[in-house]
């Protein structure tokens, strides 16, 4: 089955360019490497996530990997493998994992904004053209990345009326840049139109601009407030100061950054001011980082929503949803214009207000881990992983703040590194900061540590060992007991998984006793968990069960989610030797939804191994060997380490009995059946779903629950239009179509507008499909 990977939905029409998505198209059949080259604002991005939406059936994934936030060239890997899934829990090298799984699928890839990290994009491309032979990638980039192979496409503005050239009266379909300034302004004003009366301004503002996106974008915005003749007049007393201040730029830069440059004077200071204090953030950000960051010195708390309100609607930033979450983004054009207005102390000042914010949100996030906002956290870091790399990268370059950076590290392993299984990236900033700060203190005891556990986790068992023997002797040294405690949780857990199981229980009794005392319930569960598997693996049955038993109370006591989906799989594999087969199954398929709402392999990778034994002592032999084929290849295309002891005679005999029973080659052809599902499909199969009827019913749509007003407010949600907007193109009051939206999301069953907008599109890609 085929997946799109993370492809969006378009948030506003696509306009034009058929000639460069045919081009596209040709190229990328002659060559593997397609580079999108031209200036900011010129399209890039959007024709190539264009062009990857209409090629998508060709392809068994497709993967959008957005490299605008990202500054250190060491994590393109990381930042590549991590939005395709993969997993790093093993000491191989990432981009050896990453050529593994793109040798064994036909993928295409997309690279956005390499310019800035144009040497590691190209190696990267490199490498992996060189491993995997089906893959292709479309890169968008202010230049070629310069390697064998590469086809570059240079993204030409979009096509506008030569001086003095008569129009006819289809000139938007003859000219892109007209259509797409018809379209963008019919959004700001619904009564727009093209007509005798306006079409030579139209066109002559659109040559002025060159046609460039982004350009037409901001003007059209400003009809609210002028007349098409009222923007070219504006335009032409700009044009000629900016223009002789910056000879050396190419004329569309040049054009560009007058247009931009203008729409900033238009702004009040408020509003100005806002716009360059929000250059400072790495990726998208919320209302509440605003008003953290960007307030006083002329901008007052209660002011700031107001502010981003109105720089949404002149279009200088995006609005998006995120789970439900609202969030902003600003062009990387504009971005890069707004930094050019801060000086050198007002930047300073802005990051470190910037790391204090995101200080106080991780030291949030670790009190809330163990509770009933865990999920919640979890997600809540993903989105701002630009921003912690941000805050850590200010404390490795300001002198003096070193001991803060690794502070925050320490809280990240627990809470964002270590349950995405983001391992290598922990021990990349784990790493730095510990170099940066060799002072011996308790929370640098407790960062080796934390280092030591993802090495441990990796299979990296040298290194790790010298890691927590390093934590263990520091945190003794300064008598800190939290820190003794937690340096006996890693190395006990690292002894259970190794199998000495004696030396484990040692070590997690410490470890339960300090963090007991200490009031860390979160790494008293994990002791509580591990130290009960050491005991029933010492044969003292009865304490393991009662050990297991205090750790789910206290997770289910604290509302917590993620220790709870472990404890579950062992409650699960003891009630299943005791033959309760039906509890053991439910058990194991409430660890599988945990481990799905986390996207932890590793969680699915056991959760489904078990299940396969269950199913195998059943009879189902099919089902077991289908489920422990998904499980191989969920841990393969992971990374994950495999020096896991326990239980290993389970797995075993399990297949030796599916050898015996079936037969070698059907027992070989379930696991390849099992082992060519997607996560996702292996996942529902394991919850008891069958994907195969989810697919029948997908390939013709249901009928839809909405009235025909509610579609077309779908539709324009779908198109990315806020309330504001969809009641102007509807001619009816925002309130109006705010209860439409709402109504549309409980019909639905969805949370965010995002939902609606990827239904909507699913939607039409099935009724297109259908003969």
């Amino acid at each position: 089955m085929q997946r799109i990977g993370n492809l969006p939905a378009d948030l506003t029409s696509f306009v034009g360019r058929k000639r460069e998505l045919t081009e596209i198209r040709q190229l990328l059949t002659g060559s593997r490497l397609v580079t999108l080259t031209g200036p900011g604002g010129v399209g890039k991005t959007r024709l190539a996530l264009r062009a990857a939406a209409e090629q998508h059936r060709a392809f068994d994934a497709v993967w959008l990997v957005d490299l605008t936030g990202l500054d250190d060239p060491e994590l393109v890997v990381e930042t590549v493998a991590a939005t395709i899934g993969l997993r790093d829990e093993s000491t191989t090298r990432p981009l050896d994992r990453l050529s593994l799984l793109l040798s064994s699928q036909r993928t295409l890839l997309v690279l956005d904004n390499c310019e800035h990290l144009s040497d590691a994009c190209a190696g990267l491309a490199d490498c992996l053209l060189r491993t995997a032979s089906e893959l292709r990638i479309i890169a968008t980039s202010r230049q070629s990345l310069g390697i064998p192979g590469e086809r570059g496409m240079k993204v030409a503005p979009l096509a506008v009326p030569g001086p003095d050239q008569p129009l006819a009266a289809k000139a938007p379909e003859l000219y892109d840049g007209l259509a797409l300034f018809v379209e963008r302004a019919v959004a700001v004003l619904p009564e727009f139109s093209l007509n005798q009366d306006n079409q030579a301004a139209v066109a002559e503002l659109c040559r002025r601009l060159e046609g460039i996106p982004l350009a037409i974008e901001l003007a059209a915005v400003r009809l609210r407030a002028l007349s098409v003749n009222a923007l070219v007049e504006h335009l032409n007393d700009r044009y000629g100061f900016l223009t002789r201040g910056s000879r050396t730029a190419a004329p569309r830069q040049r054009t560009l950054h007058a247009l931009v440059d203008w729409s900033f004077q238009l702004l009040s200071p408020s509003e100005q001011t806002l716009w360059s204090r929000l250059s400072i953030f790495p990726g998208d950000f919320d209302l509440e980082t605003v008003e953290s960051v960007c307030t006083g010195g002329g901008i007052e708390r209660q002011d700031a929503l107001d502010l981003v309100d109105a720089l949404l609607d002149k279009s200088l930033l995006q609005r998006e949803e995120h789970e439900g979450q609202v969030r902003y983004r600003m062009l990387d054009t504009l971005r890069e214009f707004g930094r050019l207005r801060l000086g050198a102390d007002e930047r300073r000042s802005l990051l470190r207000r910037h790391r204090d914010r995101y200080r106080l949100l991780v030291d949030q996030a670790v009190a809330e881990w163990f509770g009933p906002r865990q999920v919640s956290w979890f997600t809540r870091l993903r989105l701002e992983r630009a921003h912690l790399r941000a805050a850590m990268e200010f404390c490795l370059q300001e002198p003096g703040e070193a001991e803060t950076g690794l502070h925050i590290a320490t809280c990240l392993y627990e809470t964002h590194w270590k349950p995405n299984a983001f391992y290598s990236e922990g021990r990349h900033w784990l790493d730095r900061v510990l170099e940066a700060a060799p002072g011996p203190t308790a929370t640098r005891a407790q960062a080796l540590c934390a280092e030591a556990d993802a090495a441990f986790t990796q299979g990296d068992i040298a290194a790790a060992e010298l890691l927590a023997e390093e934590g263990r002797v520091l945190a003794h040294k300064l008598g800190h007991s939290e820190a003794i405690g937690l340096a006996s949780l890693i190395s006990g857990t690292a002894a259970n998984i190794r199998g000495d199981y004696g030396r484990a229980a040692v070590l997690l009794e410490d470890a339960a006793t300090r963090n007991a005392a200490a009031g860390n319930t979160f790494r008293l569960v994990c002791a509580l968990l591990s130290l009960g598997t050491a005991a029933h693996y010492l044969g003292d049955r009865w304490r393991a069960a009662e050990l297991i038993e205090r750790s789910r109370a206290l997770s289910e006591a604290h509302g917590e989610s993620w220790i709870r989906s472990w404890v579950l799989i062992i409650v699960a594999v003891g009630a299943w030797e005791h033959g309760d087969n039906a509890r053991a199954i439910s058990l194991l398929r409430e660890s599988l939804a945990v481990g799905r709402d986390f996207d932890d392999r590793l969680i699915i990778t056991i959760g489904m191994r078990a299940l396969g034994w269950i199913l195998a002592s059943e009879g189902h032999l099919i089902g077991a060997a289908r489920m422990l084929g998904a499980a191989d290849e969920i841990r393969r295309t992971a990374g994950i380490f495999t020096g896991w002891s326990q239980h290993a005679e389970f797995h075993e005999q399990c297949v030796a009995t599916l050898r015996e029973k079936l037969g070698e080659e059907a027992f070989a052809a379930a696991v390849r059946q099992g082992g060519g599902l997607t996560v996702e499909n292996a996942t529902a199969e394991a919850l008891g779903i069958r994907p195969d009827d989810k697919e029948k019913a997908a390939e013709k749509p249901a009928p839809s629950p909405l009235t025909r007003r509610e579609h077309e407010v779908a539709e324009l949600v779908a198109r990315g239009l806020g309330n504001k907007e969809i009641s102007s193109a509807l001619v009816i009051a925002q309130r109006t179509t705010e209860s439409h939206v709402k109504h549309i999301l409980t019909k639905l069953g969805f949370r965010s507008r995002t939902q609606i907008a990827a239904w909507m599109t699913a939607r039409k890609a099935a009724e297109q499909a259908r003969p």
